[in-house]
């Protein structure tokens, strides 16, 4: 019995939120590890640059300017990954934003961005992706399939000035473990990825005194790198088939809370 599914020759992941950071890095590490990726994101220049260095690395890589918060170019963007790249075996639900501050007299748009992008593109992207999965889980190469969920500490733990994100990462918490609870006896891992501080574009969409802060709390201690958070989604979606990561949470050594 084979007990190692390192290699992911033959299988297709499709990242969002692939343009920088953990996405970004995602991409590139499962391309490293063999599976052809299909790479989401608005800013399409990026994705070209990245698909670059795919294919210098000897991968295949299919760049899909979308925008995951409309549900019709969601689904394109998994119908085109099944119809130019073959199957789906791997999604890696990773866009989002953080858009922090107090509750009152929070502009309302931050609270749609974030609601938006994090849960209801993360949803568009999970039911489009679903039926290929489970087809994977089928007659793939691997016989499973996995969908990763980028959350958040902010999943865990609730904080002033964080509420709307906490309510967005909690409820892709609650949503990841339903589904899990749903699709494990079909062999489809839904697993939930809830980093700390890293060291990417996140907080730089936030309001200047918004940024203030974070770098006043975070600033003093060594952040994750998008690289660390690739390789725990890299060691997910490797196990054997009858070994599924449910959760992981991974701070940076320094971060207390």
């Amino acid at each position: 019995m084979t007990l190692t599914t390192e290699d992911l020759t033959g299988t297709v992941a499709l990242v969002t939120g692939a343009s920088s950071g953990i996405g970004e890095a995602a991409a590139l590490a499962l391309a490293g590890h063999g599976a052809a990726v299909a790479i989401v994101a608005r800013r399409k220049d990026r994705l070209d640059e990245l698909a670059s260095r795919v294919e210098a690395g000897g991968g295949r890589a299919l760049v899909l300017e979308a925008d995951i918060t409309q549900p019709a170019q969601a689904q394109e963007a998994v119908q085109r990954t099944v119809s130019d790249l073959g199957r789906l075996d791997t999604l890696v639900n990773n866009a989002g934003v953080m858009l922090l501050g107090p509750i009152v007299e929070a502009p309302l748009d931050e609270w749609e961005r974030m609601i938006a992008i994090n849960v209801q593109g993360l949803l568009y992207c999970a039911h489009a992706a679903l039926p290929h999965l489970l087809a994977a889980a089928q007659d793939g190469p691997r016989r499973v399939s996995d969908m990763v969920n980028v959350s958040s500490v902010a999943g865990r733990v609730a904080r002033n000035g964080s509420g709307v994100y906490n309510l967005t990462k909690h409820g892709v918490g609650a949503f990841s473990e339903s589904l899990r609870q749903e699709m494990a006896s079909r062999h489809v891992r839904v697993s939930l990825v809830e980093p700390g501080a890293v060291a990417t574009e996140l907080s730089s969409h936030n309001r200047p005194e918004i940024r203030e802060q974070i770098q006043h709390r975070f600033g003093q201690i060594e952040r994750l790198q998008s690289q660390d958070i690739a390789d725990t989604i890299s060691f997910i979606v490797t196990r054997p088939r009858h070994m599924a990561i449910n959760e992981v949470l991974v701070r940076p050594t320094e971060q207390e809370g």
